[in-house]
């Protein structure tokens, strides 16, 4: 098969009402992907569902019994599989990158605990697989959703080939450097400048986490990608469009530098169909160099 830029992955399930919306935020997917999908340039994937026995080596048998009998975690199976799949896709060369849409997110999810719209910590799932079949080592996380990865910080807390960016609202450096918190709630309340909180973030983000990945030259990079700061979201940070479009190309082209391309853009937080609609396809198609 001709190798293709961009994978997409997304299962008919999450674009049901599950733990991270308010409605369906994806109700309007993938038909709002179609001149997407027409470009040549991506591939669209539906994942299966993860299988216990690599849930089993992230996650303890009592979460999982506990996952399986809430009802707003119904997604979470096919969402952590697409996550899963996408790092598999991007270590075989069939893709350069992916997008990966999920039901239920990720990052709050620890070994025995799980909550805040989380079920199954999908990306320490993936990096598990990876590892194990594919001998991928190091990796690199950003992540921009409102909240702290606090699930992603605990299970791999005491890894030092895992480097974790978290932009949280706090500050924190682990001694080693690979886990870190950048705050931006003081620059939120001083605005020292004319600069918008789009720029401030931007900012930030272009600051901290270029030059750590750089010299931790991970195998791959995730970013995980929240949309819940965005204007009238639940974590409202005053963001818009355009830092999320700017933060793509800033994560396509890092990745491009320092792991061959290989980047996973996995969505995490944000709830209005009509944010996800509008902000969604601007980043895949930043991802498939279609602008």
């Amino acid at each position: 098969m001709r190798k293709t830029a961009t994978g997409i992955f997304y299962h008919p399930s999450f674009s049901r009402r599950s733990y991270l919306t308010v409605g369906a935020r994806l109700a309007d997917f993938p038909a709002v992907l179609s001149n997407i999908l027409k470009s040549g340039n991506v591939r669209l994937y539906e994942p299966e569902a993860i299988p216990r026995a690599l849930l089993l080596k992230v996650h303890t048998p009592d979460l999982i019994e506990r996952v399986q009998g809430d009802p707003l975690c119904s997604t979470a199976w096919h969402s952590a599989g697409g996550v899963v799949l996408a790092g598999e896709k991007i270590a075989e060369g069939e893709i350069a990158n992916a997008f990966a849409f999920i039901g239920t997110g990720g990052h709050h999810s620890g070994r025995d605990y799980f909550g805040g719209y989380c079920c199954f910590n999908d990306v320490a799932l993936c990096i598990v697989h990876l590892r194990e079949k594919y001998g991928f080592r190091r990796f690199a996380i950003l992540d921009t959703d409102a909240h702290h990865g606090d699930g992603t910080r605990d299970l791999f807390s005491n890894d030092p080939d895992i480097l974790h960016v978290c932009f949280c609202g706090t500050d924190y450096e682990s001694p080693d450097g690979t886990k870190v918190d950048v705050g931006y709630s003081s620059a939120r309340r001083g605005r020292p400048d004319d600069r918008t909180m789009d720029e401030i973030y931007f900012d930030l983000v272009s600051r901290h986490f270029p030059r750590r990945a750089s010299h931790f030259q991970p195998d791959l990079m995730f970013w995980y990608f929240g949309f819940d700061t965005h204007q009238g979201d639940y974590g409202d940070i005053g963001l818009s469009g355009p830092c999320y479009q700017n933060i793509a190309l800033l994560m396509r082209d890092l990745a491009r530098e320092v792991c061959g391309g290989k980047l996973e853009v996995v969505l995490g937080g944000g709830s209005h169909a009509r944010l996800a609609a509008r902000l969604i396809p601007p980043v895949i198609e930043i991802l498939a160099d279609l602008r």
